[in-house]
């Protein structure tokens, strides 16, 4: 893999004339290439009695459609040893090729028909429920899951998008039909605005082209774009899943954070990572899980959703230990906040996260997912050298403002799950 950082002018963007865009960065030091892809639309489409629809669809489509059914689509990925992935997240539907060089074109034809005409066969739709309940069923038992649900409802409520699980509930995985999925399909799914990112052993108007004559016919008629509901912000609280008989207890805590296109997001990013990430998980590692032993493991992210985010700190502990973890998380939120950090700890985050960026574009996979990531979010084919200046600009003054402002104790909502440790303590 080359080891020179994609820039506009080794990056070959194309708008097909359905809106469709497709970025190519051509890499020809392996026979690999690699196509990461996205189309806009995901669970934010679903209403709340449908929660889990968009995931629903997007695991029926390598099932079956107009020239693969499921056994040739199988045949077609793993008889060249492929690999062809679709998934459904709150504002995407997700997909992505891996193939030799060779055989890649085919795989984009298996790809194009399986967004564009799947079939939804009515046995694979009871196969891959009971399989989703089953995953439901299971995520209900794990502490770490059940904290974090309850974190996201408390915030965002289960009528919006951003508090529903993504791939929804027992009952209404049950309630789901056929016709269900045909019509989020049909009314869905449309190539205006999707990104297709390839890196790689190709040539990038030969791709282009091949792009176009499998998906240029696509013109889907969709609804209106979803309108989401803002979020009516309200102050902290706590909420408890309680699971008796686990050996572990679960906790976030954290409260509403930024979006994508905020422009705190970089002080955001920064601060996050002196929090709970650097090294050893940052402040929050070295200080609740190190020194004070409170925690098996501890760190904090801040995700950044399209029109809103949340920061918060995560831990799993003993659950005879929940309520002092607590503590101990709050006052790192309180101190990050209050006390400006130092010049070292600063510049070794700042070195970090600019760091890292050239190792994930050693493989094609993460070329393709951070050309993804740029043309989603409309960052600009120059993102990548205007990075580092956007990292190293943050102040120690921006990460205490950021941590006062959007970490205050009293606004947070803390989740647990676990055994009834309030009654224990």
């Amino acid at each position: 893999m080359s080891n020179a950082l994609p820039t506009p002018e080794t990056i070959v963007r194309t708008v097909l004339p359905n809106g469709m865009i497709v970025l190519v960065r051509e890499d020809h030091a392996s026979p690999v290439a690699v196509l990461q892809g996205s189309l806009r639309v995901g669970a934010v489409q679903e209403t709340p009695a449908q929660a889990g629809l968009a995931a629903f669809v997007a695991g029926m489509l390598t099932r079956g459609s107009a020239h693969y059914d499921y056994e040739a689509f199988n045949a077609a990925v793993e008889n060249v040893g492929a690999s062809l992935t679709v998934s459904a997240d709150t504002h995407s539907t997700d997909f992505g090729v891996t193939a030799l060089a060779e055989d890649f074109e085919a795989l984009l034809g298996v790809l194009a028909d399986l967004l564009q005409r799947p079939t939804f066969p009515p046995e694979h739709i009871e196969r891959l429920r009971q399989m989703k309940l089953v995953g439901i069923q299971e995520r209900e038992q794990d502490t770490a899951s059940v904290a974090a649900r309850r974190f996201h409802e408390a915030l965002f409520g289960r009528e919006h998008p951003y508090g529903r699980a993504t791939e929804g509930y027992l009952e209404t995985v049950r309630a789901l039909q056929r016709h269900d999925l045909v019509d989020f399909h049909a009314h869905t799914f449309t190539p205006q605005g999707a990104v297709l990112a390839i890196a790689g052993d190709v040539e990038a108007r030969r791709v282009v082209d091949v792009l176009a004559a499998h998906f240029g016919d696509w013109r889907a008629a969709v609804d209106a774009p979803p309108v989401i509901p803002p979020v009516r912000r309200q102050g902290g609280g706590q909420v408890h899943a309680s699971m008796p008989g686990k050996v572990q207890s679960d906790i976030l805590i954290g409260t509403y954070g930024v979006r994508r296109a905020d422009p705190d997001f970089y002080a955001v990013r920064v601060a996050n990572c002196i929090l709970g990430q650097f090294g050893m998980m940052g402040r929050l590692g070295e200080r609740v899980r190190e020194e004070q032993g409170l925690a098996y493991y501890c760190y904090s992210a801040a995700v950044a959703e399209q029109e809103d985010g949340v920061w918060f700190a995560a831990a799993g502990v003993n659950p005879d230990d929940v309520e002092a973890a607590i503590d101990s998380i709050l006052a790192e939120f309180e101190r990050l906040g209050s006390e400006r950090v130092g010049a070292e700890e600063l510049a070794d985050s700042q070195a970090y996260l600019t760091g890292i960026v050239p190792l994930t574009l050693e493989t094609n996979e993460g070329v393709a997912s951070t050309l993804l990531n740029m043309e989603w979010y409309g960052l600009g084919l120059d993102y990548l050298q205007r990075y580092p200046s956007l990292i190293n600009g943050v102040t120690a003054a921006d990460v205490q403002r950021v941590a006062a402002h959007y970490l205050h104790p009293e606004n947070c909502v803390i989740s647990t799950a676990g055994p009834d440790w309030m009654e224990r303590a």
